[in-house]
């Protein structure tokens, strides 16, 4: 890691090094990131307004198109299907956060920021800590947003407030999932041009799980690969949060840190690769 330090005359002297604490360089480093990126988040329409409108796009064509499919034979979900589709659509906007949080850290090594930023750090997993919060905090903004359209559409949440709780603190472990994917990716290649290769295999996470109708009622081949796809997990835990019947809770939550963990070593492994690369 690279590290700063302050001189200062010695008894002799010669100039010493002053060591400063790896954890204060490491959170500076990171609120300095997190300012900068979400300053210019807030205050850029282009990077602002379609983050927003995505999430209510799908929420307003699943949960409002296909709601007849709330009536089909065996579909009982207590909370109605608008809520059924709301938990996909927190669990998509979730990812998807992190996702563009990848994106915007592509882009800053193409303008040739993020190379500036990784010869002043003290501490360049302070770089990584930094983007994440960025990520954070954008989810924070959609899903307030997104929530707040769906109670006014007329979703209802039969879950208590330990569920609800439950709800949105698995949504922030997925913003970290799709994060940790994503920068793993922007750490490697350096290039908005990864941009596909970060984004397919989190469609296809998503899209490959009982998004439109329970597992019960997929059939084929599309019920195996949904039965094996953690995704499902999530799903099924958000709903059973939403709709106050728990299921899958606490294998959705071992499978997302498992995910944070594996995708956090491939984040700070393509860190390692940036730091080597000319």
């Amino acid at each position: 890691m690279s590290t700063t330090s302050i001189t200062g005359p010695s008894p002799g002297g010669a100039s010493t090094p002053a060591p400063s604490p790896a954890g204060g360089g490491l959170w500076r480093v990171a609120w300095a990131i997190a300012w900068r990126s979400l300053h210019t988040y807030v205050r850029r329409p282009d990077l602002f307004v379609p983050s927003l409108v995505f999430p209510l796009v799908f929420l307003a064509s699943f949960a409002g198109g296909l709601s007849a499919l709330g009536s089909v034979p065996g579909f009982h979900f207590p909370a109605g299907y608008t809520a059924f589709q709301f938990v996909f659509v927190l669990c998509q906007s979730s990812m998807f956060a992190g996702l563009f949080t990848g994106f915007s850290l592509a882009f800053d090594f193409e303008s040739g920021f993020a190379r500036r930023l990784m010869l002043a750090a003290e501490d360049r997993r302070g770089i990584a800590l930094g983007y994440a919060l960025v990520a954070l905090t954008r989810a924070a903004i959609t899903l307030t947003l997104v929530t707040g359209v769906a109670l006014a559409a007329g979703m209802r949440i039969t879950g208590d407030g330990v569920d609800v709780f439950g709800l949105y603190g698995m949504a922030a472990l997925l913003v970290l999932v799709g994060y940790g994917w994503a920068a793993g990716v922007a750490f490697r290649f350096r290039s908005i041009q990864a941009g596909p290769l970060m984004q397919t295999p989190v469609f296809l996470l998503l899209f490959l799980a009982p998004v439109y109708v329970p597992l019960g009622l997929l059939k084929g081949w599309i019920h195996t690969i949904a039965g094996i796809n953690p995704a499902t997990a999530f799903l099924e835990a958000g709903r059973g949060f939403i709709s106050g019947v728990h299921d899958h809770g606490a294998l959705a939550f071992i499978c997302a840190l498992g995910l944070i963990l594996v995708f956090g070593i491939w984040m700070l492994t393509g860190l390692r690769s940036a730091e080597t690369s000319p």
